[in-house]
C-alpha cells in the first residue's frame, strides 16, 4: 500500500521523473545548422557546435561528426548559452535564520533539496545555473551556493566546485523587521533603523579584523595559545581577504550607497547589489567601484521600498558601464528570464547581444564563473539551450537544455513522460485500495482480523512486505 500511494503522489503532483529526464550523454554531440547566439561574439547563422566530453570543442560550419557522435538537427532553431539566475531561492528547504542580526555562520549548502520540482521547470525555461541565496532577514545572512541544475543527480553534483564563495548581506525593512508584529513577550531585535543596520555590519568587520589579527599573531609565534575558531567571523575574514563575494539585498539607492562607502572603509568591494530597483540613481558610483547590479526589469510597487523603480533602470546602468544581470527571485519568473531580457531592448534600446548578456555572461561574471560558462565559446562548458524560435519571442519555447554536454530537459521526452504518468495514475486510481469507501472501496483488514497465513491485496502490491 505504501509503495502504491507514493507512486500515486509522484505521478499526480510532479508529472515528471528525473530518472527518465536525465539520460547519459555520449562523449560527443554535434548540433547542426543552428542560429547560434554566442552572447559575446555575435550571432552566427547556419552554424554547428561540436561538444566533446562536456566542453564546447568546435564552432563553425560544416563540422563533420566523429564516429559515435549524437547528431542534433537544429535547422531553423536558435542556440543560446544556458541562462544563469543571479538571485534564486529554488531548491532551498530553509531561507532565513532570523534569530540574530548576523548569521554568517549558517549556509545554504546545508539545506539544498535536489528533488525540488522547480528545478525541472527552470530547465524547461532554459536555466542551467543559479546563485542560491540566504533570505534577507539579516544585515549579514548566511553563505550562498552556486549550482548547476543537474536535476535527478545527487546534491553534490549540483555544486559548482570552483565557484567563488559568497554571502548574503541585506538592508531595508526585512532586516529592521518594521513590518512584523512581534509576539507577546518577545523583545524587538536590533537593528530597528538604517543606521543600526550599517552599525551591525561595521561591528562585524571590526570584530573580524581583531579575530584575523589574533590568528596572524598565533601563526607568527607571537602568542602561544591558539585562538578559538569562530564560525561567525570566519566568513567575514574571508570577505576582508577577498575570498568571499558580497551579494547585497536592498532597494533604496541611499542604502546601497552607504554599503559601498562602508566597503571602501575596509578596503573591500561589494560584488553585486541585489534588486537595486533605484540603482539608476547612483549608476556612476556603482560603476566607479566595479560593483555589479542584479535587477528585476518591470517588477516593483509590491512594497514601500520598491516604489521608485523605472523600466529604464537596466539601460541607465548599462549605459554607465555597470555589469547588469536580470534575476528572478522566484520559481515562476525564473522560467521567463528570456522575456525579461527582451524587455530591456524595448525600454532604452539595449542592443540584442547586450540584452542576452544580462541573463548569461553577466550573471556568470557576478558569480565568478564566467571563465567556464555564460557564453558559447570553444573550451567552455557545454551549457546550451536549443529554442524552436528566437529566444526573445513570447511564442518560442525550449526544446532542449544541456548542462556540461548532457541533456537535462528534452521536450519530446517530457511529452512522452506525461502520457506515461497519466496512464500510471489512472491505473493506480482504479485499484480497490484507492477508491473511497462510499464508492465500493474496502479498507484492508487489520492484522488482528486476518486468518493465519492470509495475504490481502496490500501484500500483493507490496510484494509481500509491509
Amino acid at each position: 500500500m505504501r509503495k502504491a500511494l507514493v507512486s500515486l503522489i509522484i505521478t499526480s503532483f510532479l508529472a515528471i521523473s528525473p530518472a527518465l529526464v536525465v539520460g547519459q550523454s555520449n562523449n560527443s554531440v554535434l548540433i547542426k545548422n543552428a542560429t547560434v547566439m554566442t552572447a559575446t561574439k555575435g550571432t552566427l547563422e547556419n552554424t554547428d557546435i561540436l561538444v566533446t566530453n562536456g566542453k564546447i570543442a568546435r564552432i563553425g560550419k560544416g563540422i563533420q561528426a566523429p564516429a559515435g557522435t549524437t547528431v542534433v538537427d537544429a535547422t531553423g532553431k536558435f542556440v543560446t548559452p544556458g541562462i544563469i539566475d543571479a538571485h534564486s531561492h529554488t531548491m532551498l528547504d530553509t531561507l532565513n535564520e532570523g534569530a540574530f542580526s548576523v548569521t554568517s555562520m549558517t549556509g545554504t549548502d546545508d539545506v539544498l533539496n535536489p528533488t525540488d520540482v522547480a528545478i525541472y521547470r527552470a530547465l524547461a525555461g532554459g536555466v542551467t545555473a543559479a546563485l542560491l541565496l540566504h533570505g534577507s532577514a539579516n544585515s549579514i545572512g548566511g553563505k550562498s551556493s552556486t549550482v548547476k541544475f543537474k536535476y535527478g543527480r545527487g546534491v553534490d553534483d549540483f555544486k559548482v566546485k570552483d565557484a567563488p564563495t559568497g554571502i548574503k548581506f541585506a538592508m531595508g525593512e526585512n532586516v529592521r523587521q518594521t513590518t512584523q508584529t512581534p509576539l507577546p513577550g518577545r523583545p524587538l531585535r536590533y537593528p530597528r533603523t538604517r543606521q543600526g543596520t550599517i552599525e551591525t555590519m561595521r561591528d562585524a568587520f571590526l570584530r573580524a579584523l581583531d579575530y584575523k589579527k589574533s590568528w596572524e599573531e598565533f601563526r607568527a609565534g607571537k602568542t602561544k595559545v591558539s585562538p578559538r575558531k569562530d564560525l561567525e567571523l570566519e566568513p567575514i575574514v574571508e570577505i576582508l581577504e577577498g575570498k568571499r563575494l558580497i551579494h547585497a539585498h536592498g532597494y533604496r539607492s541611499d542604502e546601497h550607497l552607504n554599503l559601498m562607502i562602508l566597503a571602501d572603509e575596509f578596503g573591500i568591494k561589494v560584488a553585486t547589489l541585489q534588486h537595486g530597483l533605484e540603482a539608476y540613481k547612483i549608476a556612476p558610483e556603482i560603476a566607479k567601484r566595479g560593483t555589479g547590479v542584479s535587477i528585476f526589469v518591470d517588477s516593483w510597487g509590491y512594497k514601500l521600498e520598491a516604489y521608485d523603480s523605472i523600466p529604464y533602470n537596466a539601460y541607465i546602468l548599462w549605459k554607465n558601464g555597470v555589469v547588469v544581470s536580470i534575476n528572478s527571485d522566484s520559481d515562476e519568473r525564473m522560467r521567463r528570464l528570456n522575456l525579461d531580457a527582451a524587455k530591456v531592448m524595448k525600454y532604452g534600446g539595449v542592443p540584442e547581444q547586450d540584452a542576452l548578456q544580462m541573463i548569461t555572461i553577466n550573471p556568470a561574471k557576478q558569480l565568478g564563473i564566467d571563465k567556464r560558462t555564460g557564453s558559447i565559446e570553444v573550451g567552455k562548458d557545454a551549457d546550451l539551450v536549443i529554442w524552436n524560435g528566437h529566444p526573445f519571442s513570447v511564442y518560442s519555447r525550449v526544446d532542449t537544455t544541456m548542462i556540461d554536454g548532457e541533456v537535462f530537459f528534452d521536450r519530446t521526452k517530457d511529452a512522452d513522460m506525461r502520457k506515461s504518468n497519466a496512464a500510471e495514475r489512472e491505473r493506480l486510481e482504479k485499484l480497490d485500495m484507492n477508491k473511497a469507501p462510499g464508492s465500493g472501496g474496502t479498507p484492508p483488514a487489520r492484522p488482528s482480523e486476518r486468518r493465519s497465513g492470509e495475504r490481502n491485496h496490500v501484500d500483493e502490491i507490496d510484494g509481500g512486505t509491509k
